[in-house]
């Protein structure tokens, strides 16, 4: 399905952008071009492997395509002179940026195109089977575009595009790397297709699960999620939120387990774990519901009994203490007075003061040398 925003309006404001009220940017700099001042949401810093990718692109580089798919799209004020972009991003925030910035965005991409951009993830491969999948995505003579920083391997990774493609052209700007090699006949399809491989849904070790590469903790159920798995309570029932559900570890527990729980809402902003998260509770289609949402964000939903949340801490390569904040906060407005909060976190995590801030009052049942569990009632 192709999705598109439609006319940028000021949503804090309720009025059309640059009409005499005051967009809201979260961090102010010298915009790179006119357009830029007007965008109407908050807008985030541009990513500088985007910026370096789109580098390659103007009069003395490549020529600016016809047709376009973005895959790990991202705004950029540059895009909006390009006359036909389509983007895919399976995270919900920076989807949300895209659709904001009034882009066209597809859910699954199908088709052949003249050029496709990719932005790749963190992981090796994510990131391989990202390639493949714009390979098949470009048309005969077709142009792949690729960029990421040099601190996540973009070097190794422009020597892995180079054994598929044979010749690939490539900038450095901004402690960033842009490589792009052209589809012909010259490519190794055998590699493309361990690639294509890599990237397919697999059977997370030992479990009964299936996850795919690119999700958190793909290949093991992680240690800090079954820890507070072990530690439930044994009265949880009525109406549960599963807050970064991930591919469904705790909520299959949660459904197996806990047969007082009537509803199980599961918030994951990566749609691709959202979807393994599907085939991983198929069995309990009565209790649980699936929601691709971006949990910073507040839910929308309130009355819950309990909600339980292995929050994530970081964005990109950096660690981001506030993402789990926002997740407590979250919970504190989604919980009916009484409603508990079941979270767990690495012990170095400060959640505590927050917590109080958030007003629950809290205890720690249990801690291991890495993590700790904190409940916390709502006052």
């Amino acid at each position: 399905m192709e999705r598109n925003a439609g006319p940028l309006t000021n949503s804090f404001l309720g009025k059309p952008p640059c009409d005499g009220g005051k967009p809201y940017v979260r961090e102010p700099r010298a915009f790179l071009a006119s357009s830029r001042a007007c965008y109407p949401f908050i807008l985030p810093p541009v990513n500088p492997a985007l910026d370096t990718l789109l580098l390659a692109f103007g009069p003395e580089g490549l020529a600016v395509p016809e047709r376009t798919l973005f895959l790990g799209a991202e705004p950029h004020p540059a895009l909006k002179d390009w006359p036909g972009v389509l983007g895919w991003q399976p995270f919900k925030p920076k989807a949300v940026a895209w659709d904001t910035a009034g882009f066209r965005r597809v859910d699954q991409p199908e088709g052949a195109f003249p050029c496709v951009l990719v932005l790749p993830g963190k992981s090796r491969d994510e990131t391989l089977a990202l390639f493949a999948r714009a390979y098949d995505l470009l048309e005969p003579g077709g142009l792949l575009v690729a960029s990421m920083p040099n601190t996540a391997g973009a070097a190794r990774f422009e020597k892995e595009l180079a054994k598929a493609a044979g010749s690939i052209g490539s900038l450095q700007k901004h402690k960033c790397r842009a490589f792009h090699a052209v589809k012909n006949d010259g490519w190794n399809l055998a590699l493309l297709a361990e690639w294509r491989s890599a990237g397919e849904r697999k059977p997370v070790a030992g479990t009964e699960f299936i996850a795919e590469a690119g999700v958190f903790s793909p290949d093991h159920v992680d240690p800090a999620s079954a820890l507070l798995a072990k530690h439930l309570p044994g009265d949880l029932r009525g109406k549960v939120a599963d807050l970064g559900a991930g591919w469904g570890f705790l909520s299959q527990e949660i459904a197996r387990r806990f047969p007082a729980v009537t509803r199980l809402d599961l918030f994951e902003a990566d749609a691709r774990a959202l979807a393994c998260a599907e085939h991983n509770l198929a069995a309990f289609p009565e209790v649980a519901r699936f929601h691709w949402h971006d949990v910073a964000a507040g839910l929308g939903e309130v009355g819950y009994d309990a909600v339980v949340t292995n929050p994530p801490f970081h964005s990109g390569q950096k660690t981001d203490v506030g993402l789990g904040k926002a997740f407590i906060h979250a919970a504190a407005g989604a919980l009916k007075r009484g409603g508990r909060l079941f979270l767990v976190a690495n012990r170095q995590l400060p959640y505590e003061a927050e917590l109080e801030a958030a007003g629950f009052s809290w205890r720690k049942p249990a801690e291991d040398s890495t993590f700790k569990l904190l409940f916390a009632t709502k006052r």
